[in-house]
């Protein structure tokens, strides 16, 4: 090989050009609004939305990781021909106005999910809506957050620093609104581009099925939340298991009476240490590794009184390891329960992420997993390919799931029963989905 000195010199890289200017920063067309406080604000706010054109874009912003409560602090809304609007719900004792003067409008929000519960709670309810978050979903879009189909599709850039903030703080400062009328600002424009998209894809009457399902939307509540206590894997056996339980409840009920999140008052990872522990005094208590957090002295009587009574109850009223459901067994244990189901799950996971990949839809919003699961632990008797078909998708709407899902879906799900009875071939174990990791 020549020396160094005497190579050619290297080729020099392809010049592609300076790298594209950063799409520029998201600004507020017409100037910060103020935040609406009073009954005369309010009817202002409600004149100006009834003389506006078009759907109305609405947000609302929660102090989640601040408060126990869901509440919202902060309303915006935002209407062509009418302008932004910043509404303080905690100011009135009602906004009833404020849903007449949407009656009859089509919202759009992003995520409709984490928005509407704490918007019912006020009485507020859309007449019809548009997801933007959910219509990006059934587009295929690898990243659905607000800021990123922004840059996307509008090319403006969306500054988010304000997104975990305390907003039950009073006054708001006044980034902090800014912020928050930034983010219904591009909705409207944003609902356009979807929606037009999503009719070239063919697929804007699956989304006015999901949209018409959203209005509905309740939030699920949960069995055994204290199941989910981060680090429940390391508790062994079922007094320490109520431990847990105790401990959280007790956590639980502080954090209500206080609207604080429960981890300000102590972490999980206290309540794991006393549950391991079993401490039997406060001085005991106090010194358990791993025991801490704002609650932790101030509560310290409760918690060792806890305890105690766990201390004092009867094996049968302990917890066991696995939790009571009316549903399917955990798919990691089909395997075992049951050879054929598990094959079945198996055929069907694949067919659907197949059909997901082909038509650029997730798997989870062609169907819930957790229909899919039940249908095939206990699939109709039929086996007759239309009968059973036909029986399955009564079962998945039952279950919840909408025309278009059950149509695609349906004919997958059959195939994967008949399919595994004729071929059991040796399954191999089907993934465990996220939530039932979460109580091991």
């Amino acid at each position: 090989m020549p020396p160094a000195d005497t190579l050619p010199p290297e080729a020099p890289a392809p010049d592609d050009g300076p790298p594209p200017a950063p799409a520029p920063m998201l600004q507020l067309r017409d100037g910060l609004p103020s935040v609406v406080q009073t009954v005369d604000g309010l009817e202002a706010v409600c004149e100006a939305i009834r003389s506006g054109t078009g759907p109305v874009a609405i947000d609302a912003e929660r102090a989640s990781g601040y408060r126990y409560s869901a509440r919202a602090y902060l309303i915006q809304l935002r209407r062509e021909g009418s302008g932004t609007f910043l509404v303080d719900p905690i100011a009135f004792d009602s906004v009833a106005p404020l849903q007449e003067a949407l009656e009859g409008t089509e919202w759009i929000l992003h995520a409709a999910t984490q928005d509407l519960p704490c918007l019912n709670e006020l009485g507020l309810y859309p007449s019809s809506l548009f997801d933007t978050e959910l219509a990006g979903r059934l587009l295929g879009y690898p990243r659905v957050g607000l800021a990123s189909l922004v840059e996307t599709l509008l090319g403006k850039r969306m500054a988010k620093e304000h997104s975990a903030v305390d907003w039950s703080t009073r006054p708001l400062p006044e980034p902090w609104l800014e912020y928050a009328a930034l983010d219904v600002e591009v909705l409207v424009e944003l609902r356009e581009v979807l929606g037009a998209e999503l009719t070239a894809a063919g697929k804007d009457t699956w989304a006015a099925e999901e949209f018409e399902w959203l209005k509905t939307f309740t939030q699920t509540i949960k069995v055994d939340q204290w199941r989910r206590t981060s680090g429940l894997h390391k508790v062994r056996g079922r007094r320490a298991l109520g431990a847990v339980r105790a401990l959280w409840t007790t956590r639980d009920q502080i954090a209500a009476e206080r609207d604080v999140t429960p981890s300000r008052i102590i972490p999980d990872s206290a309540i794991v240490a006393a549950a391991l522990a079993m401490p039997t005094t406060r001085t005991a208590l106090k010194a358990t590794k791993g025991f801490y957090g704002r609650g932790a002295d101030r509560y310290a009587g409760r918690w060792v009184s806890v305890l105690a009574q766990v201390r004092d109850l009867p094996e049968a009223q302990l917890p066991t390891r696995t939790p009571r459901s009316d549903g399917p067994p955990p798919p990691r244990a089909w395997i075992d329960k049951d050879p054929i189901a598990a094959r079945r799950l198996q055929l069907a996971r694949e067919a659907i992420v197949e059909t997901s990949e082909r038509l650029a839809v997730p798997a989870e919003n062609l169907l819930t997993p957790d229909f899919l699961r039940r249908v095939l632990w206990s699939p109709p008797q039929t086996r007759e390919v239309e009968p059973l078909t036909r029986a399955i998708s009564v079962a998945l709407r039952d279950l919840g799931a909408r025309a278009w899902q059950v149509r695609l879906v349906a004919p997958l799900v059959a195939d994967a029963v008949l399919t595994a009875e004729s071929e059991p071939l040796p399954p191999t174990v089907p993934l465990a989905d996220p939530e039932d990791v979460a109580t091991d």
